[in-house]
C-alpha cells in the first residue's frame, strides 16, 4: 500500500485540510473530527484502497482500515496535516464541542468508567475462577471441589478475597476516575472513597439486615442522627459525592488566596463533602442507585423472553447512537451488589448481538463475490464473534443494510432464549466467543446454546434476505 497517496486521497475526500480540526487512531478506526461532516465524499472514501467502513457518532467522523494498517495511514496524514499527535482523548475532547447535552452525558460516563473496565473485570473473572471450587455438581455430583478436596479451601478463600477486592473499593477507583472528569484533584477524590469505605463505618452490603434489626450505628451531632454506613459497591453516591468535591475544590481556589491554597482547599472541600455525602446526597442517590437495579432486574425477570427478544434486537441500533457507553454504570451497579442482582444480564445480551453481527457478516461473505467485499467481510466477522463489531458493523451490515436487519432478528430469537433461562454474568470482558469466562457456572450452557442460536439463526436470513436482493436486482 502506498499510504501517503492513500493519506493525500483521504484528505481530499473529506474536505480538505481546513475541514480536518483532529486526527487520531484507535486499534482499527481512524478517528477524525470534521468541521463539516457533510464536505465529507463517502462514496469515494468507499473506493479509497484499505479502507473497510466509515461512519459518523458523537461528534467524530470513525474510517475503519483495520489493525497494523491504521496507524501507518495515521501516521502519513499527520505528517501532511501538521496537526503533531493527538491522543483519543484529545480526539473526544475535541468532538465534545460539536456533541449535545446527551451525547456529552453518555461520553463523561464513558469517561469515567471505561478506565476502571480492567479492575473491574479482574475482579469478575477472579469471582468466576472461585465459584469454580464451590459450586456444588459442577464437576462432582452433589458436592463442590472444596467439599472433595479440603485442602483447596484456603486456595479458594484467597483467591474469593482478590475478587472481592475491586468492587469492596469500588468507590476509590470511582471517585478518583470521576474527580478527573469533573476537573478536580484525583488523589483528593480517592480520599473521599476511601472515607467512604473506611472500616469503622457498617459494611454498606450489611445495611439492609441492621435495617430490619434496628442495629444501624449513627453519629449524634447537634442532635442530628447520621448513620454511620459505607458504600461498598455503589455508584451513584460516589458520582455524586465527587462531583461536589470537585466544585467545591475548584470554588474554593478561586476565593481563597494562593498562599492558604493548598492549606484550606483539600480540608474545607472534604470536610463539607463528607457531611453532604453521609447527612443527604449518600442516602438518596443510594437509595436511588438500588431502585434503578432492583428496577431493571425486575424488568428483565418479569418480561422474560420478551423483554430479552426486545433488548438483544436493539442492541445493535443503540451500540450506533453510541447510548451502549451508559451500560458500563448500570452493569457495575449489578455486579457490585451480585447477591442481589444475581449478576448482570446486559453482557450476556450484547454477547448475542456481537455473535448475530459477526454471522451476518461471514454471512455476506458467501453471498457476494466481490473480492474486496469478501477480504472486509470475513476478518470482519471473526472480530465480531470474538466481541469486536465495529468492523462488521459499519463496514458491512450497515452498508448492505439486509445483513444488519438479519443480525438484528438473530440477536432477538437468541437474546430470548438465554433470557428466558435467566442467564446473567458475573463479569466484564469480550461480549461474544470469549466472553464465556465471563458467564455464571449455572448459565454457561444456556449462553452457548444462545450463541450457536443467534449464528445460526443470524447466517440463515442473511442468505434468504440476499438471495432475494439478488432476484429483485436481477
Amino acid at each position: 500500500m502506498d499510504f501517503p497517496q492513500i493519506a493525500k486521497q483521504l484528505i481530499e475526500k473529506l474536505g480538505g485540510k481546513e475541514n480536518i480540526s483532529g486526527v487520531a487512531h484507535c486499534s482499527t478506526r481512524l478517528r477524525l473530527v470534521l468541521n463539516d461532516d457533510s464536505k465529507a465524499n463517502k462514496e469515494a472514501i468507499e473506493q479509497i484502497e484499505g479502507v473497510k467502513g466509515q461512519f459518523a457518532v458523537a461528534g467524530q467522523y470513525q474510517i475503519i482500515f483495520g489493525a497494523g494498517t491504521v496507524n501507518k495511514v495515521h501516521a502519513a496524514m499527520t505528517e501532511i496535516l501538521g496537526l503533531g499527535d493527538m491522543t483519543k482523548s484529545d480526539i473526544a475532547n475535541l468532538s465534545a464541542e460539536k456533541q449535545n447535552f446527551l451525547q456529552r452525558l453518555v461520553k463523561g460516563l464513558a469517561d469515567i468508567f471505561v478506565p476502571i473496565i480492567p479492575a473491574i473485570v479482574a475482579g469478575g473473572l477472579l469471582m468466576g475462577l472461585a465459584n469454580v471450587f464451590t459450586a456444588q455438581g459442577l464437576f462432582i455430583d452433589g458436592k463442590s471441589l472444596i467439599d472433595a478436596y479440603p485442602n483447596l479451601s484456603d486456595l479458594a478463600a484467597m483467591i474469593n478475597t482478590f475478587a472481592n477486592a475491586p468492587f469492596v473499593y469500588l468507590p476509590i477507583l470511582l471517585a478518583f476516575s470521576a474527580s478527573r472528569k469533573f476537573g478536580g484533584n484525583p488523589f483528593l477524590g480517592a480520599a473521599l472513597g476511601m472515607l467512604m469505605v473506611h472500616p469503622d463505618l457498617l459494611n454498606g452490603w450489611g445495611f439492609s439486615a441492621a435495617s430490619l434489626s434496628g442495629n444501624i450505628p449513627y453519629w449524634d451531632i447537634l442532635g442530628f442522627h447520621i448513620e454511620k454506613v459505607g458504600y461498598q459497591g455503589s455508584v451513584l453516591p460516589v458520582l455524586a459525592a465527587t462531583w461536589i468535591l470537585a466544585k467545591l475544590e475548584n470554588t474554593f481556589r478561586k476565593v481563597i488566596p494562593s498562599v492558604l491554597d493548598n492549606l484550606l482547599t483539600p480540608l474545607l472541600a472534604l470536610f463539607i463533602t463528607g457531611i453532604l455525602t453521609f447527612t443527604f446526597v449518600g442516602p438518596i442517590t443510594h437509595k436511588l442507585g438500588f431502585l434503578i437495579g432492583d428496577g431493571l432486574t425486575w424488568l428483565y425477570d418479569t418480561t422474560g423472553f420478551i423483554g430479552g427478544a426486545i433488548f438483544g434486537a436493539l442492541y445493535a441500533p443503540i451500540v450506533i447512537t453510541g447510548m451502549h457507553q451508559t451500560f458500563i454504570a448500570i452493569e457495575t451497579q449489578l455486579l457490585a451488589d451480585m447477591a442481589h442482582t444475581g449478576g448482570t444480564f446486559i453482557f450476556p445480551i450484547a454477547a448475542m448481538s456481537n455473535v448475530a453481527q459477526g454471522a451476518a457478516c461471514l454471512g455476506v461473505m458467501f453471498l457476494i463475490k466481490d473480492a474486496k467485499v469478501r477480504g472486509i467481510a470475513l476478518p470482519s466477522g471473526i472480530s465480531a464473534l470474538l466481541g469486536i463489531t465495529e468492523p462488521a458493523m459499519f463496514g458491512v451490515n450497515l452498508k448492505y443494510r439486509y445483513p444488519f436487519i438479519a443480525a438484528m432478528i438473530g440477536s432477538g430469537v437468541s437474546s430470548a432464549f438465554i433470557a428466558f433461562f435467566n442467564a446473567k454474568a458475573q463479569a466484564l470482558g469480550a461480549a461474544g466467543l470469549p466472553g464465556i469466562i465471563s458467564i455464571k457456572p449455572d448459565s454457561i450452557a444456556v449462553y452457548c446454546i444462545g450463541m450457536l442460536i443467534s449464528f445460526v439463526v443470524t447466517f440463515s436470513i442473511t442468505l434468504l434476505l440476499g438471495m432475494r436482493a439478488k432476484r429483485k436486482a436481477n
